[in-house]
């Protein structure tokens, strides 16, 4: 397989396919346009000059090269080489989302349907250990025939500055809105639980703290400026990309040479030494999410800036209620009142094991030529992302939406 977009996410999917599934697949060809991640890809996965790429276009025109493709580009990208590399007969590892438009949702949807390809899009909530234990507590009848659920991610206050705010993710003219970008996991796994159709979806939200005027008084317009309450600020570049551990994420992303100076230069001239109130971000701190699905099965959705810990789920049946928190899943019922905790012992890996989950189930129906036990397909995972986009028309049109009208 090749991997399009070499970045964070391309090595995560480079590196399980080469360390944990060397018998299922190898990595033969990297499409990167910065030099300096593609040359490390390359010696990473042992990829000879003539099949490292500038661009996927330079990818493409190439006679077929191997047997499928990983896309993990920003999400701006995803559109022209999944549909470009469905055309050429590859199958597709997708990471989410999608795409930033329904339309381009759709057309990489209808690639696949007129081509044939095995296409999974990573939805790996739906994979990690105990968002998947839940969901298969609640298929089983734990709690009896679910009615309600409502899910919440503490996006972490400093996930928020880095990724967006600061980072690539901040502003809508450069990415996409936060719902998409971030949370498109969390709708697709409260639908996934739903088993049910979405009818309808109402959603409101806003950019209410990271803006100029909530800017502490004296502070400058970098960290590095000499800054008076950069020492005791929770989103002191100093502190997160400098004075941290500068080889994991997020402080490895900002440099590809992780010496003090190196870092402490990018966050001096580069986007992630900016001061979190007086960046060009655009997107939403704080979004509550409402959703109908057949049967009378409602769900809401709370994503916050403004927290520490990891998501949450509590899933209400008409015979108890199932909590998810951390590794816990605490189910009370209701004729006998009794409680059951159970632990959920954490697992390594992105994602709780989710990563390693989606690429294993991947590579098992390439070599089976089966893509019946993919969960999150191409049509599946359409089928979310509308739910998503919906929400946000809602968001910022104030009124509900009709699935169906989309």
């Amino acid at each position: 397989m090749a991997v399009i977009g070499a970045g964070s996410r391309g090595m995560v999917f480079g590196n399980l396919i080469t360390s944990s599934f060397p018998h299922l697949g190898r990595v033969v060809a990297v499409a990167e346009p910065r030099q300096e991640y593609r040359q490390s890809f390359s010696l990473a996965h042992a990829i000879p000059p003539k099949r490292q790429f500038e661009s996927w276009r330079e990818f493409i025109e190439q006679p077929k090269l191997c047997d499928a493709v990983v896309i993990s580009t920003m999400d701006r990208d995803h559109v022209g080489p999944a549909v470009a590399c469905l055309k050429k007969g590859y199958d597709l590892l997708l990471e989410k989302p999608m795409a930033t438009t329904l339309e381009d949702c759709r057309a990489i949807e209808a690639a696949q349907r007129e081509n044939g390809a095995i296409v999974a899009v990573c939805h790996s909530l739906r994979y990690h250990k105990g968002f998947r234990k839940a969901a298969d507590l609640i298929a089983g009848g734990a709690i009896g025939r679910l009615i309600t659920m409502d899910q919440l991610e503490d996006v972490a206050f400093w996930h928020q500055a880095h990724s967006f705010v600061r980072g690539n993710w901040g502003n809508e003219k450069r990415s996409i809105f936060m719902l998409l970008a971030k949370s498109c996991h969390d709708i697709d796994y409260l639908a996934f639980l739903a088993r049910k159709p979405c009818l309808r979806v109402c959603s409101f939200g806003a950019l209410t703290y990271f803006r100029r005027e909530n800017a502490p008084a004296g502070s400058t317009e970098r960290c590095t400026d000499g800054c008076p309450v950069e020492n005791e600020c929770s989103y002191s570049a100093i502190k997160r990309y400098v004075d941290a551990c500068r080889d994991s994420w997020p402080a490895d992303v900002i440099s590809h040479d992780h010496s003090r100076a190196a870092h402490f230069e990018a966050i001096k001239t580069g986007p992630y030494g900016r001061c979190v109130f007086k960046c060009d971000n655009d997107v939403v701190d704080h979004q509550v999410v409402m959703m109908e699905f057949e049967d009378d099965i409602t769900a809401t959705f709370t994503m916050t800036a403004f927290g520490v810990e990891p998501r949450r789920l509590r899933a209400h049946g008409t015979e108890g209620e199932l909590v998810f928190q951390e590794n816990t899943i605490t189910i009370s019922t209701f004729k006998d009142n009794n409680k059951m905790v159970m632990d959920i012992a954490p697992e390594s890996g992105g994602h709780d094991g989710g990563d390693t989950r989606v690429v294993l189930e991947w590579l098992m129906a390439l070599h089976s030529r089966n893509d019946a036990r993919i969960s999150a397909n191409a049509q599946e995972s359409l089928r979310t992302h509308t739910i998503v986009f919906a929400a946000e028309k809602s968001r910022r049109e104030k009124r509900l939406v009709e699935i169906a009208s989309l």
